[in-house]
């Protein structure tokens, strides 16, 4: 199972040139059930990375470009009378697929915006009081432009927090830039992709990262990061209960890719910035002090004591 993931990161790094960090973080995401917001300058690869992801691993995909027109009917789909049967029929929204690039998520009505809510964390949508499960697995993967904030929605809290990392592409090095451009001169790079699993064994895969073992001292390591966060002078509002099982979640996958069965250290350490810091709400103190999300999120990384724990041997 573990080569399937070189097998994926493979596939993909052929389309996305330069940016194996974000490659191998997104997967993460998927091998923990989680969802990505991308936040990110237009043309960078955003829409790009999804397509190779939804072809390399056989999933379904659609795309929505949110727009302050787009309703939430669109999103988690509507009932129809069927004059034949004389009930209401469920037509399916955009949330019906395994994986959701969301276009510019914050350029939608916050009604529209949560819509996506029950769909995120309970891999299911609820129209007109039935209740329709999702297919599995189910990934969504936002994006947001950071400059300008003009006919845009901020993404509430409660939203923010239901992804599991908040990521960033970037511009690609001068390297990079002269293969990428290369690369869409005469082909389309999502031709040179392949697939290389079906849905039922990328379920596997999922269902096999979740038996990755944490030991307790791991977990208590964890909830110290946690509770770092949320008893701090410049944090308003700390790190959530889901958000501590995120990193859970997140470290597993990290091991998994790592070619471990059990979570270190540093697994929780190499995926608590990306998992947390979107999740925290600053205090003016900490504007002041011209600190960030991931400043202070280093800071506590630094000064919470690590656990020693025992290693165990691959299965």
């Amino acid at each position: 199972m573990y080569n399937l993931t070189e097998k994926i990161l493979s596939e993909v790094k052929k389309v996305i040139i330069g940016k194996d960090d974000v490659i191998k973080k997104v997967l993460m995401a998927i091998l923990s059930q989680g969802h990505v917001l991308l936040e990110d300058v237009p043309g960078v690869g955003k829409t790009t990375l999804a397509m190779a992801f939804a072809k390399t691993l056989g999933l379904d995909t659609k795309r929505v470009q949110f727009t302050p027109d787009t309703m939430p009917s669109d999103i988690i789909g509507f009932s129809v009378y069927n004059k034949d049967t004389g009930e209401l029929t469920y037509k399916s929204g955009a949330v019906m697929t395994n994986l959701l690039l969301a276009d510019e998520i914050n350029r939608t009505s916050s009604k529209t915006q949560s819509a996506l809510l029950e769909a995120m964390e309970e891999r299911r949508v609820t129209v007109d009081g039935v209740s329709h499960d999702l297919p599995q697995p189910f990934v969504v993967l936002a994006t947001q432009n950071p400059v300008g904030s003009a006919g845009t929605q901020k993404l509430p809290s409660a939203q923010i927090d239901r992804f599991l990392m908040k990521l960033s592409i970037g511009y690609p090095d001068r390297e990079s830039q002269v293969e990428i451009m290369k690369g869409r001169h005469s082909a389309d790079p999502l031709d040179t992709c392949a697939s290389v699993m079906d849905i039922p064994t990328l379920n596997s895969l999922i269902e096999e990262v979740g038996k990755t073992h944490v030991e307790d001292i791991i977990y208590g390591y964890i909830t110290d990061l946690v509770e770092a966060t949320r008893n701090n002078e410049y944090i308003q509002l700390g790190v959530s209960p889901r958000g501590a099982i995120s990193v859970a979640r997140t470290a597993k996958a990290h091991a998994f890719m790592e070619g471990r069965d059990y979570v270190t250290v540093d697994d929780v350490k190499s995926v608590f910035s990306d998992v947390c810091a979107h999740r925290l709400s600053l205090s003016a103190k900490a504007r002041l002090h011209e600190l960030t999300e991931k400043d202070l999120i280093e800071k506590i990384l630094t000064d919470t004591a690590s656990p020693e724990v025992r290693k165990f041997e691959v299965k």
